[in-house]
């Protein structure tokens, strides 16, 4: 009996711990969690998409479930003429503000505030108020404010000597940068241009943006309506006024480049080689002209016809349309990219300044001993932007109208500049007007082959 007992016993333990065996590796094998593929579009200079990659970089190292990468073009048009072609497919991406509403009106955004709000990314008190509202309609923030750069007056400060100018009895601007005048503005110009050195005092880029801040701080507006617009303003008696003071000054060929000179190479490349002393730009111009040895330079604010205004160059971070779970993930990873962390890293560049006012203020972008002396003018301005009204057609405008622009720029001397003006405001109805009905053309229009009050050289205004 003793002995029967002992193998029944074996027996047990034997089929115990096999039956132990059988369960033990489906029991203690941890369930591996599948990795999230997203990826991050953007755009800029080489120095940016390296900055760009090492914040993704640190995400990647400390994500257990998320893994990010970087696809980049060499500007904005580039990388979204291959998203909207499909060509390129991101989760996350760089988006101007200029090219918001078509993006919201293609569905190829997720509007964020939940998202945000879910992660506790303070956008109330951290964000430039301005930056949040570009980026803000329908009762929601439908990308992330990432970068917000005001236009601002790059000089050269061995052409544009304040002290030399003041010592002359010429209006100068304050010791602090804070702001300066039109008639400062017109001296300075006067000052630099030099024929002996072959030297020319200012040049602003021929297009609506370039104009904008002086039609803004002359009292006028570029467009009839701040939502929705259905046309240019530029002929009216406000937006006229401002321009006519503009280009008395813009359009001087003693003081400004020649085409001559543009055909032969870009207005900053002049800047650079010290024969330009100031010309109007974003803080992206900044690591160009550190660049370049021996240029000194500094910033001032767009200068004022009456109030200071200008315009900025607005980037936010968008979510593409996906699953849920999908959302979420690169709603965690624009959690990072807003960090001060992440955001010092790309600040650091000197390319970007950031729509986030903690990094914005911080020396990680002021960088203090560099040049401009001045950067804090690029966050003091940030109160006098205006924001244009949300176009789907900005980037055909501009193409429309430019061509007019430059002609009033170019030509020494228009007869009736407010005509001219209408002319171009209603060739902008064309594009923006769904109710548009192109003016009949009169015989005398025919036979001149424009449109009545059309400028010379301009296109018609017939669709």
């Amino acid at each position: 009996m003793v002995g029967v007992a002992l193998v029944v016993l074996v027996g047990m333990i034997a089929l115990a711990s096999g039956t132990e065996q059988k369960r033990s590796p489906h029991v203690d094998k941890p369930t591996a969690r599948p990795v999230t593929e997203l990826q991050l579009a953007v755009w800029g200079t080489a120095p940016e998409i390296a900055a760009y990659q090492s914040v993704v970089d640190d995400y990647n190292a400390s994500s257990k479930d998320t893994n990010v990468s970087v696809v980049s073009w060499p500007d904005a048009d580039a990388m979204l003429d291959a998203i909207r072609s499909g060509g390129a497919k991101p989760d996350l991406y760089l988006l101007p503000r200029g090219d918001l509403a078509q993006a919201a009106a293609e569905k190829r955004n997720v509007p964020l505030l939940d998202l945000v709000n879910e992660r506790e990314i303070p956008i109330g008190d951290d964000w430039s108020r301005d930056a949040v509202s570009a980026f803000s309609f329908d009762d929601d923030l439908q990308c992330m404010p990432y970068a917000a750069s005001p236009m601002v007056i790059y000089y050269n400060t061995a052409l544009v000597d304040f002290a030399a100018m003041d010592a002359e009895g010429l209006p100068v601007p304050n010791d602090d940068h804070s702001g300066w005048n039109f008639a400062e503005f017109r001296a300075a110009a006067e000052f630099a241009s030099r024929p002996r050195r072959n030297t020319r005092g200012i040049y602003i880029e021929p297009t609506l943006p370039g104009l904008a801040p002086f039609v803004y701080s002359g009292g006028g507006t570029l467009f009839d309506d701040d939502t929705n617009p259905t046309s240019l303003a530029l002929g009216e008696d406000g937006s006229t006024d401002a321009l006519r003071r503009t280009l008395e000054l813009l359009r001087d060929p003693r003081l400004t480049l020649s085409a001559k000179q543009l055909a032969r190479r870009p207005a900053v490349d002049w800047f650079k080689r010290g024969k330009l002393a100031m010309i109007a730009g974003f803080r992206q111009m900044t690591p160009e002209l550190r660049s370049v040895e021996g240029l000194s330079f500094d910033v001032l604010p767009m200068p004022s016809l009456g109030s200071a205004q200008t315009v900025a160059d607005l980037n936010g971070i968008c979510i593409a349309p996906a699953r849920p779970e999908r959302n979420e993930a690169a709603a965690n990873v624009l959690s990072y990219l807003v960090s001060d962390e992440a955001l010092a890293r790309v600040a650091e560049t000197g390319y970007v300044q950031p729509a986030k006012l903690t990094v914005a203020f911080s020396n990680d972008f002021l960088q203090p001993g560099m040049a401009p002396e001045h950067s804090a003018v690029f966050n003091a301005v940030m109160r006098t932007i205006v924001l244009p009204p949300l176009m789907a057609q900005g980037r055909e405008l501009r193409q429309l109208v430019d061509p007019d622009i430059e002609t009033l720029l170019t030509t020494p001397d228009i007869a009736d500049l407010q005509e001219s003006l209408k002319a171009i405001d209603e060739k902008s109805r064309s594009l923006l007007d769904p109710d548009y009905v192109a003016p009949s053309e009169t015989p005398s229009d025919v036979a001149s082959g424009s449109a009545s009050g059309a400028p010379s050289g301009s296109a018609s205004a017939t669709p």
